[in-house]
């Protein structure tokens, strides 16, 4: 069924770049032998969109689109289904897969819902639904017409993305995302490592002793959802950091506020985090890593063909090691004993991946029975490599990730001078100032 809604968003996709989507759309509804609501729920989220079945459903989908709007749910229900994958216990795949218990039976249908108040967006519910009853939006669609205008448009690509397409190496990926009407691709990896440097700034401003607790919201809103929604306790120890997602849009909209910046990675609740009320606006469209594919494959794009298009040398080796479990404490760790040698010394890390691995650690610290005083947690098993819209295995994940982080010319935050040029020109002249809220915390920061 996955496939089926991979292959339906190709022929959208094709249709709309082809000036042939009225009637593609229409040519799918007519037919007699579908559940026409059905589908039009599918094509609304392959679109990007939310709207009803109705006699003027064509008309409100291009309407939708041309004026897409970011605040709307992005993991919704897309058919009826009647639960035929429940367990002896009267638990089914979906229920079992969702860490926030949002997900019910209609006794009276016996029909799987999502409880909207309780549902963080994840999307894991979408890859456990054996029948394709649940679906996230893919927000491609309406991105085309801004592709195609004098708007720059920057594609932002996560750290995990570093062998996810065969062979071809970050400079001829750039190259694909012109092809498909980018400005420019930048490594997000460049942005952990200003997050890196705010992370140590924290450790050291909050983290006197041992004994003191600093919890690292860096990367997973997985992560962040767990400890606002299940351990709030905890929250008071969160550094309020933003991820390094929102941190690239908010400095490339700084650095020039026309443009848009699309993130892409293999994340479903990157769609969620970017539409948070306390920092929407950074982002302005999320792709995965599986999309991105089918975008390719749509418009005969092959990445390890093409020519690189080469940029010099700007993210380090611990950004880049954001994209697997432990990387985000590897990163601030260097950069702590560079910065802070004392405070080094005081360093105790404890890091765990996969919702498991993370509520078994934060009940830990929840209980005050933690051997740490710097505590990193991912909400996918690996890390980013593992996420759901990954496209190789976790450990070809890592190990690609690894390769190129190693490679690095820069192997700390610290040492980038295109960092210190940068952080220059949004006012950020010391480490000092990442503590100094009129300078750099504001911009780097987020209400929990």
């Amino acid at each position: 069924m996955k496939k089926n809604y991979r292959s339906l968003f190709r022929s959208l996709l094709k249709a709309y770049s082809q000036d042939n989507f009225e009637n593609y759309v229409n040519q799918l509804l007519s037919k007699d032998d579908i559940d026409k609501k059905c589908l039009s729920n599918v094509i609304s989220s392959l679109c990007g969109i939310e709207i009803d079945f109705t006699k003027d459903f064509m008309d409100d989908l291009k309407k939708a689109i041309s004026n897409y709007s970011p605040d709307q749910k992005i993991v919704n229900k897309v058919k009826f289904c009647k639960a035929e994958c429940e367990d002896s216990n009267h638990k089914t795949l979906c229920q079992k897969s969702c860490p926030f218990d949002a997900i019910f039976i209609n006794k009276s249908t016996h029909n799987a819902y999502i409880d909207e108040s309780k549902c963080t967006d994840c999307g894991f519910c979408i890859e456990a639904c054996p029948s394709g009853g649940i679906l996230d939006k893919v927000e491609f669609i309406p991105l085309i017409d801004i592709l195609k205008s004098n708007t720059p448009v920057i594609a932002a690509v996560a750290p995990a993305i570093s062998g996810q397409f065969g062979s071809a190496n970050i400079n001829q990926l750039r190259s694909a995302f012109k092809k498909i009407g980018f400005s420019d691709m930048i490594e997000v990896a460049f942005f952990a490592d200003m997050l890196t440097l705010k992370e140590a700034a924290e450790f050291d401003s909050h983290v006197k002793n041992e004994k003191d607790l600093m919890i690292t919201s860096c990367c997973c809103p997985m992560w962040v959802g767990m400890l606002k929604r299940v351990y709030s306790d905890l929250v008071k120890y969160v550094s309020p950091s933003i991820s390094p997602m929102i941190a690239a849009g908010r400095v490339l909209k700084k650095l020039n506020s026309n443009c848009k910046v699309v993130f892409v990675g293999p994340c479903i609740a990157k769609k969620a985090e970017a539409k948070d009320k306390d920092i929407k606006g950074a982002i302005d469209f999320v792709l995965t890593f599986s999309e991105l594919k089918d975008i390719f494959d749509t418009f005969n794009i092959n990445p390890e063909t093409l020519e690189e298009d080469i940029s010099s040398e700007y993210a380090s080796k611990g950004g880049r090691l954001y994209a697997r479990t432990g990387g985000v404490s590897i990163a601030i760790s260097e950069a702590i004993e560079k910065l802070f040698p004392q405070k080094y010394k005081l360093l105790k890390i404890e890091h765990a991946d996969g919702i498991k691995g993370c509520k078994e650690m934060l009940s830990k610290a929840q209980n005050g029975d933690i051997n740490a005083n710097f505590i990193e947690g991912m909400g996918c098993i690996g890390g980013c490599v593992g996420g759901p819209k990954a496209l190789v295995s976790k450990e070809l994940g890592k190990e690609k990730v690894d390769e190129f982080a190693n490679n690095s010319s820069i192997k700390v935050a610290i040492d980038s001078t295109c960092m210190a040029e940068i952080l220059g020109k949004i006012g950020v002249e010391s480490i000092d100032d990442f503590k100094n809220r009129s300078k750099a915390t504001k911009l780097f920061e987020r209400e929990f």
